[in-house]
């Protein structure tokens, strides 16, 4: 029979009640946008006696509690996760409410990595749908064990089975269904819990009181049904549970749920449970299955890098008498200083005290730690392991690690997706230079994925990030929170160029100009890397014998990596393509780091341009919701920007495209679908990967960045 790894561990981890971080989850809530993550949060936080009164998403009012932002509150929309903590049957429970939207995804990599579960939230409609997927493939990547919530059973068209159905086929999941809905869409009165096989209803204004009754009579018998799935299907991980079922014995409730538990935090399996946020059902028996399933902080296993011990494998204990250990995952920058966002993973912070920032090997003093609520503080004198903080006036990065005096650790750093779009940005009056530089400065610092640079031959600055609204987003913020009214250019697509052949290179650097000159000679070959390959760069050393000394194997390497930044063809970026260093010679006086390096710079341009390079251009993975009467203009729509159609569903009256399109094919598309669907179209877009990009249109682009250069002509504007 399968057992479920660590068990006995977990169920000894269980017994520590006396530990006060056993009581403690850290959990986020994700999901694609509109799937009602922050509706969920806000009764999570009513019903938790955070705040008084429910605030909507959308509709006017003040907008939700979480949402703190004026852009956040306009829009309906969640910019920047938010951070709170809320107490539930004794426990304490750090919440985290990320964005929906591709464009923020950073925000839900950075919180995931710190999470100790999560709460993936889906429509009861719409089912699994993209960004589902990504977040799905984010916890996937930080082990965080999940629990889903299927929302909307109020709407027209739910159907949690189906749900299901694409947990298990898109997402590749085992779950287990823990509730039956009682009625859907406009007769959705509340759930049936499959463990206690009681009907459950929620009365009161807002749904306060959790009122337990015997299952409707006509529901019974599928109740029965659902149960004994639920066990048969919990059986394959627990002998002792089998055992009891062919023995035909009642199972006893907290058998049941401590298997629920140990095959979550194991990821062995998902619990399913389902409501609908907006019409207060279900979030309180949502709350009690974060607490009772979801782990603390003492049953994930963390590991730092030792520094000083060759980058060792470390195990961390949530102790507080050991070193302290805290990651900075997010950082704001405010009038009164940079708010730092922190996780400790050991030991204990202390207000006032000095810790090591592991990268730049200075100390810095905590003067002031606080806890966050939204955009609520409230001020600290110290912090434990596995709790979420926030240390105000601290100077570092996003992902520094801090810690006490004698240990010197570093904490494995996120995956940041490189930006796919850029646009020229400038102010409109010069005098508001210094409060724009300022502004980028301060985006770039907190969100990894906004990149600011120079356009060295037109000398524009320009902003890069993941999609329209993301760099959309920053230039409103700009305007707003600096007062600075900005000038926008024409959004650019960061097209890539890659070698399309293998060639061998045998290049030699001789200068000599009086004195000691320069000598370095190297030979080998540049090979295309695989399409789908992970990292854009790879070198390997073939030297054998002394051939090229040692010490100028790395000076190649960097020499090679410095011509990455900017290609022959059409200056882009270089990627896909791998160095293999097999031969050469050196002097032993004219050798040196630097000719090596020119050496490898120029023998690698002069390869490149023989490998036949090519045009990589970004392709979107874009998925469109609308009503079936519009699916043929839409699909017609997509196919003329150069797109792919990889499939098509029907979910009552919508049909959900899916489609592979090219970046440049989809600025201004918002508005374009709107007015194809009569303004009843939605649509999610992300970067899905690089491809080759068509002849013809490779020499279009090249042409237009010559013009560009020459002051002729600017590019073309890259739409339809």
């Amino acid at each position: 029979m399968a057992v479920i790894p660590g068990a006995k561990a977990l169920r000894d981890t269980d017994s520590m009640n006396a530990s006060p971080i056993s009581k403690l989850r850290n959990v986020g809530i994700s999901a694609h946008i509109d799937s009602g993550k922050t509706t969920l949060t806000e009764r999570i936080l009513f019903y938790a006696g955070r705040i008084h009164k429910i605030s909507e998403v959308k509709g006017g009012g003040d907008g939700a509690t979480m949402d703190h932002m004026e852009l956040e509150k306009e829009r309906g929309i969640t910019i920047t996760s938010a951070a709170t903590q809320v107490q539930w049957n004794d426990m304490d429970i750090n919440i985290i409410d990320t964005p929906g939207h591709v464009d923020f995804t950073v925000e839900v990599e950075r919180s995931l990595r710190v999470l100790d579960g999560a709460i993936l939230v889906l429509c009861g409609v719409a089912g699994v749908q993209s960004q589902s997927i990504t977040v799905d493939r984010q916890m996937k990547r930080y082990n965080v064990p999940r629990i889903c919530f299927i929302n909307k059973l109020d709407r027209g068209g739910a159907d949690p089975v189906n749900v299901i159905k694409g947990l298990e086929e898109k997402l590749d999941l085992t779950t287990i269904q823990l509730q039956l809905p009682i009625g859907l869409s406009n007769d959705h009165m509340g759930v049936i819990d499959l463990i206690k096989m009681k009907a459950v209803y929620f009365d009161g204004d807002n749904g306060e009181k959790v009122r337990y009754e015997d299952i409707p009579a006509d529901m019974v018998d599928d109740a029965k049904s659902a149960r004994t799935g639920m066990l048969d299907a919990l059986s394959l991980y627990d002998d002792e549970l089998l055992a009891i079922m062919l023995e035909e014995k009642p199972v006893p409730e907290d058998m049941i749920h401590d298997i629920i538990r140990r095959g979550t935090i194991s990821a062995q399996f998902t619990p399913v449970l389902m409501g609908s946020a907006y019409r207060n059902r279900g979030v309180q028996l949502l709350l009690d299955a974060m607490v009772r399933y979801l782990p603390s902080p003492l049953d994930r296993e963390m590991f730092a890098l030792d520094l000083d011990n060759e980058e060792a494998e470390i195990p961390l204990t949530s102790n507080p008498e050991t070193p302290l250990v805290a990651l900075a995952f997010k950082l704001v920058d405010e009038s009164f200083g940079q708010l730092t966002f922190m996780r400790i993973y050991q030991g204990k912070m202390i207000r006032g005290d000095r810790y090591n920032n592991s990268r730049t090997r200075k100390p810095a003093r905590f003067s002031r730690i606080v806890r966050m609520h939204a955009n609520d503080r409230e001020d600290m004198d110290s912090a434990s392991a596995g709790d979420i903080v926030a240390v105000v006036g601290l100077d570092c990065i996003s992902g520094d690690t801090f810690c006490s005096e004698g240990v010197n650790y570093t904490m494995e750093s996120m995956h940041i997706m490189d930006p796919v779009i850029s646009l020229a940005v400038s102010p409109t009056k010069t005098a508001d230079r210094d409060k724009f530089s300022k502004a980028l400065s301060r985006f770039s610092r907190e969100d990894p994925t906004f990149h600011v640079a120079t356009d060295a031959e037109t000398g524009d600055t320009l902003i890069s990030g993941m999609g329209e609204l993301h760099l959309d987003v920053y230039c409103e913020r700009i305007r707003r929170e600096y007062k600075v009214d900005v000038t926008v250019g024409q959004p650019k697509v960061s097209y890539r160029e890659s070698p399309s052949k293998s060639v061998e290179y045998n290049y030699k650097h001789k200068k000599q100009t009086g004195g000691s000159g320069q000598f370095a000679h190297i030979s080998g070959t540049l090979e295309p890397l695989p399409e789908n390959h992970e990292e854009p760069y790879e070198f390997e050393n073939k030297v054998f014998g002394g051939r090229i000394p040692s010490e100028y194997i790395p000076s190649v390497d960097k020499g090679f990596q410095s011509v990455l930044g900017k290609g022959p063809v059409a200056g882009f970026p270089i990627t896909g393509v791998k160095m293999i260093l097999e031969d050469g010679s050196s002097h032993a006086v004219d050798s040196s780091d630097m000719a090596f390096q020119i050496c490898a710079r120029d023998a690698f341009k002069e390869a490149f341009l023989a490998s036949k390079p090519v045009l990589l251009e970004p392709i979107m993975k874009v998925q469109v919701e609308c009503p079936i009467d519009f699916q043929g203009s839409i699909i017609g729509d997509l196919s003329a920007r150069r797109g792919l159609v990889m499939g098509t569903e029907n979910r009552g009256p919508l049909a959900i495209i899916d489609a592979e399109v090219p970046l440049a094919k989809m600025f201004g598309y918002a508005t374009d679908v709107r007015s194809m669907s009569q303004g009843k179209a939605t649509f999610t877009m992300e970067f899905m990967k690089y491809k080759r990009t068509p002849t013809s249109i490779q020499l279009e682009i090249i042409e237009a960045v010559r013009l560009a250069k020459t002051g002729k002509a600017a590019p073309p504007p890259a739409k339809k």
